[in-house]
């Protein structure tokens, strides 16, 4: 039985951009999102589960939603580090706050559902991130690409460490890919090739 708990932020974006999104819907997700579940901060597999599959099935909405979800989730995330964290990484040279904001997106997946990871690399001038056990993925259809909410929480990480990011959905395990990963560009700055790096 899976006993693992969706986090704060997961809870609190998914709620937030159902009200921007869809807010003749909210009252209706509010029965698994609810208030006690925000309160607290995190919710059981099940509930995320079921908002994930009726969001599905709303259609275009959907990735909407989870591309707004995942800005408020990369906004907070780095509203969240303190502020001599966040000046010192945004004083650092280019090529350096990538890799301290791929850092901090790492720690962002642990924080949405704690046994899934991110593993970033480097090639090409590009960051690629690789993420194992996403909870948006976990679909029995196999149809479209399910990992937005990433693509839009990093490239909002990198974005408010003063980045010009752009983040894509490269692979994903619900369009029948082997794995879910993410491209990451960012605009003037050429990433030198290294290892993966895994959170």
């Amino acid at each position: 039985m899976d006993t693992a708990r969706i986090g704060r932020v997961l809870v609190a974006s998914l709620h937030q951009a159902i009200a921007d999104e869809l807010p003749m819907r909210l009252e209706f997700y509010e029965h698994w999102l609810t208030p006690g579940g925000l309160r607290v901060g995190t919710l059981g597999r099940a509930p995320i589960t079921a908002v994930l599959g009726f969001l599905r099935a709303e259609g275009e909405p959907y990735d909407r939603v989870m591309a707004r979800a995942g800005e408020y989730a990369g906004e907070w995330t780095v509203a969240d580090l303190g502020g001599f964290e966040r000046r010192l990484m945004r004083g650092l040279p280019p090529a350096l706050r990538v890799r301290a904001g791929l850092r901090v997106g790492r720690s962002l997946v642990r924080d949405v559902y704690p046994p899934s990871r991110a593993a970033t690399r480097c090639r090409r001038g590009t960051a690629v991130v690789d993420l194992r056990l996403s909870p948006f993925c976990d679909v029995r259809e196999i149809g479209v690409p399910r990992c937005g909410f990433y693509a839009a929480a990093f490239g909002r990480i990198l974005g408010g460490l003063g980045l010009e990011a752009d983040a894509r959905v490269a692979l994903c395990r619900a369009s029948g890919g082997d794995r879910c990963s993410l491209s990451v560009g960012v605009r003037g700055v050429r990433l030198e090739h290294d290892a993966p790096a895994a959170a």
